[in-house]
């Protein structure tokens, strides 16, 4: 009955802890897979037990571990063979930025918003998603870019041009709200920022997904 009781557990466990993870979305899980970090976590607590559960024998640990390890060999054994499970179990990447566009509907799906957004993009070294041509959301919650041609990275001293003056761009509107304090960093009153945003066919700041003000250039809007 005491290993009947684990088995049952187990699965279950399996399975609550699965859908659990999915329902979280990838970036709760920043360097490995789902299934990986369910792995790692149920083997962490079997070992925990074994270690400090005096009360409990080697035996249903032992047995525990098997039913564990069972689990796995099949589930990964099902991956291979089933390109349909594979892809529920492993997950695909997910297009964020399609063409320099946001995919709202995407990060609505996996669970991230733009702030989130921005500090990946900022990992890739790419302050504007003005830059950013394309970006896939990886299933272990990594994110990878392609920049548009012309901002890939060329070595100034090879065309001899003189350095240029960097300005950090600034969102002026996320997810329909106005970012006030970024709009006084550029000495900007909402008057202004409505009218540029009417320029792009919006009326209300609550029609704008994104907005990015960046020197020099003009408003990047992008609505829902």
């Amino acid at each position: 009955m005491e290993l009947m009781s684990i088995a049952v557990e187990l699965v279950v466990g399996y399975f609550a802890l699965l859908i659990l993870t999915k329902i979280l979305g990838k970036t709760q899980i920043t360097q490995i897979s789902a299934f990986d970090f369910i792995s790692a976590l149920i083997l962490g607590e079997l070992v925990g037990n074994s270690l400090y559960d005096k009360e409990l024998s080697v035996w249903p640990i032992l047995a525990a571990i098997f039913i564990w390890g069972s689990l796995i060999f099949t589930t990964e054994l099902f991956t291979q063979k089933n390109r349909r499970f594979r892809h529920i179990m492993e997950g695909t990447p997910a297009i964020v930025i399609n063409k320099g566009k946001i995919d709202f509907k995407q990060l609505k799906k996996n669970h991230l918003d733009l702030n989130q957004l921005q500090h990946l993009l900022r990992a890739k070294d790419i302050f504007s998603i003005g830059e950013c041509e394309y970006a896939l959301l990886e299933s272990n919650g990594t994110l990878s870019v392609l920049k548009k041609p012309m901002y890939i990275n060329v070595q100034r001293a090879d065309i001899n041009l003189r350095p240029q003056r960097t300005s950090l761009p600034l969102s002026l509107i996320l997810d329909g709200e106005v970012i006030y304090d970024n709009l006084k960093i550029v000495q900007q009153k909402e008057d202004w920022l409505l009218s540029e945003i009417s320029k792009h066919g919006f009326q209300s700041a609550k029609d704008v997904l994104y907005a990015e003000w960046k020197e020099g250039e003009s408003l990047l809007v992008q609505g829902y």
